[in-house]
């Protein structure tokens, strides 16, 4: 697995996700639990998208296509 991604908090990180899912792309979000914590400051790099070593071309060329939009 591979970290593609750093999301700025929860509610896109779990966009992305659904995004990817969507797309036929597995990704994990870790550290979602360790921002709870920190109530509404930026997760400061806690959160990180991960997917499996073959899909990540597609999952960052995804992902920059969203942020293209």
């Amino acid at each position: 697995m591979q970290r593609i991604y750093e999301p700025e908090d929860l509610l896109q990180a779990n966009l992305l996700i659904n995004m990817l899912a969507n797309e036929g792309v597995q990704a994990h979000l870790q550290g979602a639990d360790l921002v709870g914590g920190m109530g509404e400051l930026p997760a400061l790099g806690l959160l990180a998208i991960w997917t499996q070593d073959e899909d990540v071309q597609k999952a960052v060329d995804l992902i920059q296509g969203y942020e293209q939009a």
